[in-house]
C-alpha cells in the first residue's frame, strides 16, 4: 500500500497508466495533487479520458439510472400504445443496455496533473474509497441509441460530431434534429445537426461517445427528459482501466 506521510483519515485507490498503481492512505484535508504526486501518472497516458470515482456521488447516480430505466419502460409502453413496436423494441434494448451499466459516481472534473499542479482546475478534497483511473488513449468515437447497433468508430481528428453518422445507421426512431456528444472527460453537449439548426464546431476528442437521442415528442406523454438524462448517465461510464 502506497502512503502519505499522517494519520490517515481515508483511502484511495489510483489504477490505469500510472508508475504506482494500488491504495494510498490520505491524512485528512488531502487532494487530488497528493494522490497524483504518489501515483504519477504516464505522460503518455489520455488524461482526457481519466475519471474520479466517488463514493459520495453514488446515491444521486443510482437515483439517475431508476429515473433511465423507468422512463425506458413508460417508453416501451407508450410505444405499444400509440402502435409503434420498433420504438418499443429500441426502449427495452436501451433499458437492457443501461440496466447492464455499473453506477460508478464518475464526477466530471478536470484531471490533468499540470493543470491540477499549476492552478488551472480545481485540486479537489478526496474521500474514503474514492478511485482514480488515468486511461490509455482509445482512438475510437462511439455511437450508441437509437441506431441500429452500437458502432465503434475510428476517431477522425476534426471531423464533426455529426459525420460519425455516416458509419452508423440511425433508426427511423431516431430524433433527426439533435444528437448528444459526451466527450471523454464527461462533458456532455446537445449539438443541431438539422439543416435549421447545424451547429459547427462540435469535435469529438478520441474515446467521445455520441448519443443518437430517441424520438419522443410525437408520443403522449413525449418523455422529454429521457436523452438529457440517457447522456448523463452515459457520461458516468468510466474508460477501460488498463493496469
Amino acid at each position: 500500500m502506497l502512503l502519505i506521510s499522517g494519520m490517515s483519515q481515508a483511502a484511495v485507490t489510483v489504477s490505469g497508466d500510472v508508475l504506482n498503481p494500488g491504495p494510498v492512505d490520505l491524512p485528512a484535508g488531502a487532494r487530488l495533487s497528493d494522490v497524483i504526486s504518489v501515483a504519477v501518472p504516464n505522460a503518455e497516458s489520455y488524461w482526457l479520458a481519466a475519471a474520479l470515482l466517488r463514493q459520495s456521488l453514488l446515491e444521486a447516480q443510482t437515483r439517475l439510472k431508476t429515473g433511465v430505466l423507468f422512463d425506458l419502460q413508460v417508453l416501451q409502453r407508450t410505444a405499444l400504445l400509440f402502435d409503434k413496436p420498433s420504438r418499443a423494441s429500441l426502449a427495452m434494448r436501451l433499458h437492457q443496455q443501461i440496466n447492464d451499466m455499473p453506477v460508478t459516481g464518475r464526477q466530471v472534473t478536470i484531471l490533468d496533473p499540470v493543470a491540477i499542479e499549476v492552478g488551472f482546475a480545481r485540486n479537489l478534497r478526496l474521500g474514503d474509497g474514492d478511485h482514480l483511473i488515468y486511461p490509455l488513449r482509445v482512438d475510437e468515437v462511439e455511437v450508441l441509441g437509437a441506431v441500429a447497433q452500437p458502432c465503434r468508430l475510428p476517431f477522425v481528428a476534426l471531423q464533426e460530431a455529426r459525420d460519425y453518422l455516416q458509419g452508423c445507421a440511425a433508426l427511423a426512431d431516431a430524433e433527426a434534429d439533435y444528437l448528444w456528444l459526451i466527450q471523454p472527460n464527461g462533458v456532455t453537449r446537445q449539438v443541431g445537426i438539422a439543416p435549421w439548426n447545424r451547429e459547427s464546431g462540435q469535435v469529438p476528442a478520441a474515446g467521445s461517445k455520441i448519443l443518437v437521442p430517441v424520438k419522443t415528442d410525437d408520443l403522449d406523454p413525449p418523455i422529454p427528459e429521457l436523452n438529457q438524462q440517457l447522456a448523463e448517465f452515459l457520461a458516468t461510464q468510466q474508460a477501460e482501466v488498463v493496469r
